[in-house]
């Protein structure tokens, strides 16, 4: 075979395994999106806190298992174990009481469009964790994105839930998102910066399994007095569905797969499947659930992803300018 059929085919392959990664990508974007319904089902049919500790009873063998394979075994030191106790009180503890009370009282499309600000929320929460400036731009972007939820607030068509009700559920799914975002600046502050106990900094795959751990302790006695009250629940064949899908589905190989896709990739390529979970979350909710769709939620999708967006093309022209500048 001559050189250059060699490197036809080293592009055909090349090709391929390119089309595979963005197949994985959109299989996360459908199963994050498919998230919310299970939530949404989990919630109905189970104690919120006990169905959120269901699912890590599940998800974390799965992924230390995954980051056994991928990076061999390590535990964090002492000081690491400071950092990840509180990403793990935040990330997983507080995001998951507040996503799963949130879903037992709105709908599981509006709650995916609530949470699409939780990169708004990160941005916000940059400027004093990380030393971020406030630019036009992101005021700007933050104005997009309350617009939409505003929208979502006093204009969503699921008037069939009660509106004090879903108010709400959204306003716990915001409060998650919030606690997600200053997970998310832990979390990277963790990567960034390693402990003077330790040879090098945690990966992410590392951090997500221990603080997945720690936040399940701090879930369990939660749980225990959830149980105590209403006994040990009776889950159905279709709730069972929900919790494997979420936890494996939508947490074990999506996390797989989306960092996957971030290292062959790139963050920002990556990332515009992102933009398409909140379509997902409605018309999985419309499809499975039987909730509402209309025009104000596609005004509030366009205005929060419009923000977004915003937001994060200005982290990427001040990317551009760092590297120029030091070039």
């Amino acid at each position: 075979m001559t050189g250059l059929a060699k490197l036809n085919v080293a592009n055909q392959q090349h090709g391929s395994a390119t089309w595979i990664i963005h197949l994985k990508l959109l299989f996360v974007a459908v199963a994050w999106g498919l998230g919310w319904t299970a939530g949404r089902v989990m919630a109905l049919n189970m104690p919120p806190v006990s169905a959120a500790w269901m699912r890590y009873l599940i998800a974390i063998p799965c992924l230390m298992a995954w980051m056994v394979y991928l990076e061999g075994w390590r535990v964090p030191t002492k000081q690491e174990w400071r950092k990840i106790i509180l990403i793990g009180i935040f990330s997983t503890f507080l995001y998951q009481t507040f996503f799963m009370f949130g879903m037992k009282w709105t709908a599981a499309g509006d709650a995916s469009l609530v949470i699409a600000f939780n990169p708004l929320f990160t941005a916000l929460l940059a400027i004093p964790f990380l030393g971020n400036k406030i630019t036009p731009r992101l005021g700007w972007s933050l104005l997009l994105g309350v617009g939409g939820i505003l929208v979502i607030f006093t204009q969503s068509p699921n008037v069939n839930i009660p509106a004090n009700e879903r108010i709400l559920g959204d306003t716990m799914i915001a409060i998650a998102a919030l606690v997600w975002a200053f997970a998310s600046i832990q979390i990277k502050k963790a990567m960034n910066n390693p402990t003077s106990d330790s040879t090098k900094p945690l990966t992410p795959l590392a951090i997500t399994v221990w603080a997945s751990i720690v936040g399940m302790a701090f879930l369990t006695p939660l749980a225990g007095v959830e149980t105590y009250k209403h006994g040990i629940p009776i889950i159905d064949m279709y709730t069972w569905v929900a919790i494997v899908f979420l936890a494996i589905g939508s947490t074990v190989i999506s996390y797989v797969w989306f960092a996957q896709g971030i290292k062959e990739l790139g963050e920002s390529y990556a990332a515009l499947y992102v933009y398409l979970v909140p379509p997902f979350g409605i018309i999985s909710g419309w499809v499975l659930l039987d909730e509402k769709l209309g025009w104000s939620l596609l005004i509030a999708l366009i205005l929060i992803i419009g923000g977004v967006a915003l937001a994060q093309s200005e982290n990427k022209q001040e990317t551009s300018q760092a590297i120029t500048e030091n070039l």
